[in-house]
């Protein structure tokens, strides 16, 4: 039978017999530890007021128990044989009479020495046994000197440490190992993942979205993002858990599907609170983001201008700021990936101060190239430059849509989310009206708020615009429920009262004989086209044209030439086409918004007429 090692002077001989008893605990390979062997431990220091140390491997069987003082514990040599780039595959338990949970420097040296799965430490309650914490340590991976970087767990109760998934937490350690010593590229290989949806009562289904609908599409993001995902995971409830959201049974049977299949990543349909996803993650072991999460992700992905990576910074600080402090095991620090780059790489060792110092940094900056945005937007609105602003669902043609108006190459592909940056061209209407064609930021439902806020600069181009292009890609199924979606959205921007051109785009996706093309063909102020094939483009100039002239008067002025000051309010406020001298009077052709009417209504050959009448 093994023996109980270290200093066993003046300790009585039943005692002894409880020591080597350890030897026939057992934690199930699935726990870190179990509340029996922490409250064995905890029972015995009290009693000899002496540190204990005990080993366990893999498979959850004590290696070896140790007995020190009342301050430290030698910690015997182990029969490594695993290679130098791999952990030990033992980890060591150790109690701190007294009390304190915390790690001690030396706790931590020893973790990085010996290399082991982690140095879990108990702070022994000296009257009540059942109150004593545990926190643990791990390896995440290497500094800039080849150095261990090392990740400390907040103290937690022996109940809460076992609902921790211990397999899928060290196999993604060994991965973050693999990475940083360059014997693979995590980056560069697709990571598996697994999706979760949940139904339940007081989901928000206004916009005709079912659950099943909406998993699907982050199917699509999550493809976007460059995940396999290998299954999804659908579960009704009355209501959320407020700890693990679907139920800590739930996350145990995901825990221990992701453990079979070598997940690397859980990503949740719904916007998990930062105690939720802290729970889950630690329950699993592996990385978990949340809807918004990934959509930040892509985001981080597409952002090519200076203004854009900048936004994408600021939304994903704010949504990080809730979730920096009292992460458990920041399982995101470890190895990159999907939900962990842009912002996250740099930023997740910053406390909230420098976040929110962060925060008020990238928000002055987006001021000042919004300032930029607005020399250039009032330059326009001075030369009395339409504007035309391309909005819709992610995915449905309005870079496309762009680049063929245009003769422009922007990037346009088809996945979610393919361009970010918002792009500005000039297009010549069929009446040679010389306008600015926007393309902006794709919209998805649930958009998150702190995107919103974050593109609020870029969505002004939106507001502003004289002319809406709402596109919709009509071959989708729930193509309906995107555009429903784009409405809400631009209501969030309190955008009402604008001429708005419906473009129902990938018509050459339907059937020849389709009659949803018959129905919409004769829809108000609508176009059916093909921005790929070059189908109906014409008629869709002619309605822009149509619109625009609805918000401009084309028509002759006749201004008397004791009121020349007038001409030259014309040629300021208006584009001027022909000026011609008259006996009595300028008369001048001229285009002018209908917002200045009111001041240049008396100088129309009509209203003159109807005055000598």
């Amino acid at each position: 039978m093994p023996e109980v090692l270290g200093n066993l002077k003046g300790i009585r001989n039943s005692v002894i017999e409880e020591l080597n008893k350890i030897y026939d605990c057992h934690v199930d390979n699935s726990q870190i530890v179990s509340q029996e062997l922490v409250l064995n431990l905890a029972k015995i220091t009290n009693i000899i007021n002496r540190e204990i140390s005990v080993y366990l491997d893999r498979a959850g069987a004590v290696q070896s128990v140790c007995v020190g003082d009342n301050n430290t514990v030698s910690l015997p040599n182990i029969n490594n044989r695993r290679g130098e780039k791999h952990l030990s595959g033992i980890r060591c338990l150790h109690t701190h009479p007294g009390g304190s949970a915390e790690l001690s420097g030396i706790d931590l040296s020893a973790l990085r020495l010996n290399r082991y799965d982690a140095m879990i430490a108990i702070g022994v309650h000296p009257t009540d046994i059942d109150k004593s914490l545990l926190s643990f340590a791990i390896i995440t991976g290497y500094d800039e000197n080849g150095e261990f970087t090392l990740s400390v767990c907040d103290p937690v109760c022996a109940e809460q440490a076992e609902s921790i998934f211990f397999p899928n937490l060290v196999a993604t350690i060994e991965k973050s190992l693999a990475v940083n010593d360059g014997a693979t590229n995590l980056n560069k290989q697709q990571e598996k993942a697994v999706l979760v949806g949940m139904e339940y009562n007081g989901m928000d289904m206004t916009l005709g979205w079912t659950p099943e609908d909406s998993l699907e599409e982050l199917k699509q993001l999550a493809d976007t993002a460059g995940a396999v995902v290998v299954k999804k995971f659908f579960q009704k409830r009355p209501k959320p858990d407020p700890a693990y959201f679907i139920g800590r049974g739930k996350v145990q049977e995901l825990a221990l599907f992701a453990q079979q299949e070598n997940i690397d990543l859980c990503i949740f349909d719904d916007e998990l609170s930062p105690a939720q996803q802290r729970n889950i993650e630690e329950a699993m072991g592996i990385h978990v983001i949340d809807r918004t999460g990934l959509i930040l992700d892509i985001f981080a992905q597409r952002a090519r201008s200076n203004e854009g990576k900048l936004q994408v910074e600021l939304a994903q600080l704010q949504y990080m700021l809730p979730r920096i402090m009292g992460k458990g095991l920041a399982l995101s620090r470890l190895g990159g990936g999907i939900g962990t780059r842009g912002a996250g790489e740099t930023k997740l060792e910053l406390d909230r101060r420098h976040i929110r110092d962060r925060i008020a940094f990238i928000k002055n900056c987006i001021e000042k190239v919004k300032g930029v945005r607005d020399l250039h937007r009032e330059g326009r609105a001075k030369a009395e430059v339409p504007t035309i602003s391309l909005v819709g669902y992610t995915n449905a043609g309005k870079s496309t849509l762009l680049n063929v108006l245009t003769n422009s190459d922007i990037y346009a592909k088809d996945q979610l989310f393919a361009t970010l940056d918002p792009t500005s061209r000039q297009l010549i209407l069929p009446d040679k009206q010389e306008t600015v064609l926007t393309d902006t930021v794709g919209f998805i439902q649930r958009l998150p708020h702190q995107l919103v806020a974050a593109f609020q600069s870029t969505l002004e181009d939106t507001i502003n615009a004289d002319v809406l292009l709402h596109v919709i890609d009509v071959s989708h199924p729930l193509y309906q429920e995107q555009s429903n979606a784009v409405y809400k959205v631009l209501e969030e921007l309190q955008i009402k009262d604008k001429p708005i051109i419906t473009v129902y785009n990938k018509i050459d996706k339907l059937p020849d004989n389709s009659e949803l093309l018959v129905r919409l063909q004769n829809a108000e102020n609508a176009v059916c086209v093909s921005a790929k094939q070059n189908i109906n483009l014409d008629k869709l100039l002619q309605l822009i044209a149509q619109n625009l002239k609805l918000k401009s008067l084309d028509d002759c002025f006749y201004i008397p030439y004791t009121e020349t000051a007038m001409v030259a309010k014309l040629h300021e406020l208006g584009t001027v086409v022909e000026e011609e001298y008259l006996a009595d009077c300028t008369k001048v052709h001229a285009i002018i918004s209908t917002e200045y009417m009111t001041m240049f209504e008396k100088y129309l050959i009509n209203t003159m007429l109807g005055d000598l009448d």
